[in-house]
């Protein structure tokens, strides 16, 4: 890259290369506590997916977390935990299975309302039938969890 055009994209003052724009007067956000509302109960994903975003948050953003208040503020619930059969044999029965989490987040940018948005997530990963749920969760959910933190980044502060 030239120097000019350097100096043209670090002047703009919203480009980082870690892939963030984040507009130079926006400093803090809020990542709120997921709540989980999924009929099939996993007491430890909530959790799991608020700490997995934080940690994204702090290694590639330069905002600080703050409890409250932030400028930028991230909600969200849990709102799907499904298995569902994804490839059936010859014998009708099920080859493979398919773990399916869903959330809901709500995004706020008090500097920037135009930025506000609802949307939905959703990640999955698969697994064979012969091994039970409880076998491969703990596995399948970190897969999961780093999908849905990444595709929250993205849509936060990426502007992918």
């Amino acid at each position: 890259m030239s120097a000019l055009a350097m100096i043209a994209v670090t002047a703009c003052g919203i480009y980082s290369f870690s892939g963030t724009s984040i507009q130079p007067d926006v400093k803090t956000v809020t990542i709120n506590y997921f709540e989980y509302k999924a009929l099939r109960v996993n007491p430890s994903l909530s959790n799991d997916l608020t700490e997995l975003l934080k940690d994204k948050f702090r290694k590639m953003t330069r905002l600080e977390q703050v409890e409250q208040d932030g400028d930028m503020e991230i909600s969200g619930e849990v709102t799907g935990y499904d298995v569902r059969a994804t490839a059936i044999t010859a014998e009708e029965v099920a080859a493979q299975n398919r773990l399916t989490v869903s959330v809901k987040i709500s995004f706020m940018n008090r500097k920037y309302p135009e930025e506000d948005f609802e949307k939905s997530f959703s990640a999955y990963a698969d697994y064979p039938s012969e091994r039970s749920l409880d076998e491969v969760e703990a596995e399948l959910c970190e897969e999961i969890v780093e999908k849905l933190c990444e595709d929250i980044l993205n849509a936060t502060v990426a502007n992918w």
